[in-house]
């Protein structure tokens, strides 16, 4: 089991405190295994688990029983550095996810222009096969 950064002492009290914290320890449990589960998703399902589990770490919400900053409270943890650890190592997935995509659609143009600027050379050197080719 993945635990927050607790003592092992302070985690067991935690988990034999009440069925509440008990949930709190289990969301953020869930959420810290879906940022490195997913961080690096291809998949539509596996990217919006990792963007739920970022957004609600990232956010400040106070209104939700179960929000980030609740459950920290809940848990006696301070939320900036529990934040700061959460999120540490994702900056690189967001930044690899973004790259993989530029490099996709490039290689998809590339293609493509040589598909066509291919295509139009053929066809002008097959009508004159003597004569040499312009671009226009």
């Amino acid at each position: 089991m993945i635990r927050p950064n607790l003592s092992d002492e302070k985690a067991d009290a935690l988990a034999n405190s009440g069925p509440e914290a008990a949930l709190a320890k289990g969301v953020l449990v869930q959420a810290k295994r879906d940022l490195r589960r997913f961080r690096t998703a291809q998949d539509r399902i596996g990217r919006e688990i990792y963007v739920d589990a970022y957004s609600w770490i990232a956010s400040d919400d106070l209104w939700w029983p179960y929000s980030f900053l609740n459950v920290c409270e809940v848990l006696g943890l301070s939320p900036e550095v529990l934040r700061m650890q959460l999120l540490a190592d994702t900056q690189s997935g967001w930044y690899s996810h973004s790259r993989r995509i530029a490099q996709r659609i490039s290689t998809s143009v590339r293609g493509s222009l040589a598909n066509v600027f291919g295509a139009q050379g053929r066809v002008a050197s097959s009508r004159h096969s003597n004569r040499p080719v312009l671009a226009h």
